[in-house]
């Protein structure tokens, strides 16, 4: 590998040092036997050594933390328990809070700032310079509970390169520093939107047991109309019986992105030998999925806004077959609690947590739907564009995480 990254940040003639972690890293094996802090600390792969309380929501590490590392603003600590987004471990310096505790399977560290920026160093350990070296010394943990059987010893024994500039290495700390910040904004932004959305979905649509919403466009008065939704829609028997249809038509329902086509979003296609009992799909039909997801354990009700195609005969498909927009139906089952407060009376569950209910009885629950048509059309353009905030925000931040992976790969020299 060439001594020089492939992006040279600052200068052309900026040369790289070979280093060990120990030249310039101290352990730290300082424990909390006076209970200096009782915050128990975990990594996040995006917001780095946060409070277990912020990331599981409780803590659950022991009660006894007396023996746990304590670790203090700047230093650094190694997890060793791998995951995809860090297939070797991750390694994350204390920024944002003056202590904390962690768990002694961790490996803590401070560095000589004399010799190696911190933020530098931070943005290194993104990167997958690292990686081979302790792969090389590193074998899965005994239990297989995704542990890396690495000591401190092999830790701190790895070789890196290391940039000689000091002012480039702030420089391009700094600059990933900008651009984390940048991508931090971009994501409350994205939190932001998606709580208002869930408002307004909680909000322009009545609450149980009243028929009229809390919000609402002003030149609409009056109740809101309760039913059966099977007053709304009915079973399509239509099958794929001409074998107009072949895997590259198939569709899937997604929680998040609604009806898709198979191929497209999974990668690959899932169907049988033969389509011919599938059952056709038209733009514009509802489509209800019996599969059970965290969030949507009684299945999924979206629909099909693309193009005709087929669906597995798993899947329950309806027209509609009065003055309603389903479109409108989509975002009504959009806000969970809804939509599972609709299915649970009605959906049974089997052995292996499969859902019994016939496409017919799907439509037995109560649904409240504004009578007119307008309406409906303006709730669901309403959240069409704020659906299409959310998907550009979100597309985003996709390139924008793209980017600065391709960036951490150039920008440092790994070793081989």
């Amino acid at each position: 590998m060439s001594n020089k990254p492939i992006i040279n940040f600052l200068k052309d003639n900026e040369s790289w040092k070979r280093m060990k972690l120990s030249d310039f890293c101290q352990r730290i094996q300082r424990k909390n036997t006076e209970l200096e802090s009782d915050v128990v600390l975990t990594i996040s792969a995006q917001r780095g050594l946060i409070p277990q309380g912020d990331f599981f929501n409780k803590r659950i590490a022991s009660d006894q933390i007396g023996g746990y590392y304590l670790i203090k603003k700047g230093e650094f600590a190694y997890n060793k328990s791998y995951s995809s987004d860090y297939p070797v471990g991750a390694v994350k310096q204390l920024t944002n809070l003056d202590e904390g505790v962690l768990s002694t399977l961790y490996i803590i560290f401070s560095i000589d700032n004399n010799l190696v920026d911190a933020g530098w160093l931070s943005a290194y350990f993104e990167s997958s310079c690292w990686h081979k070296e302790i792969l090389k010394r590193a074998s899965e943990g005994a239990r297989n509970h995704g542990l890396l059987n690495i000591s401190s010893t092999d830790f701190f024994d790895i070789p890196i390169k290391v940039l000689s500039s000091k002012s480039e290495q702030t420089a391009i700390a700094t600059f990933f520093s900008q651009l984390d910040n940048y991508i931090s904004f971009e994501e409350a932004q994205l939190e932001n939107l998606k709580n208002i959305k869930k408002a307004c979905l909680e909000r322009m649509f009545p609450q149980k047991g009243s028929l009229v919403p809390e919000m609402r466009f002003k030149q609409f008065k009056g109740e809101w109309k309760a039913g059966k939704l099977s007053d709304y829609l009915e079973p399509s028997v239509e099958k794929n019986l001409q074998d107009n249809y072949n895997k590259y038509d198939i569709f899937s329902v997604s929680g998040d992105y609604g009806v898709v086509n198979q191929i497209e979003f999974q990668g690959k296609s899932f169907a049988g030998a033969s389509l011919l009992n599938y059952k056709v799909t038209h733009k514009g039909q509802v489509i209800y999925t019996k599969s059970p997801l965290k969030a949507q354990p009684y299945g999924i009700i979206k629909t099909n806004k693309s193009k005709d195609g087929i669906v597995s005969q798993l899947y329950a498909v309806y027209n509609n077959k009065a003055a309603v927009s389903t479109e409108f139906i989509q975002v009504y089952f959009e806000l969970d609690s809804r939509l599972n407060d609709y299915l649970r009376p009605i959906v049974k569950k089997g052995a292996k947590n499969t859902l019994l209910v016939s496409d017919e009885d799907a439509l037995n629950g109560i649904v409240v739907f504004p009578e007119s048509i307008k309406e409906q059309t303006m709730i669901t353009n309403y959240f069409t564009a704020l659906n299409n905030q959310i998907n550009g925000c979100l597309s985003k931040l996709v390139k924008l995480k793209h980017i600065r992976k391709g960036l951490l790969e150039r920008m440092f020299v790994g070793n081989e």
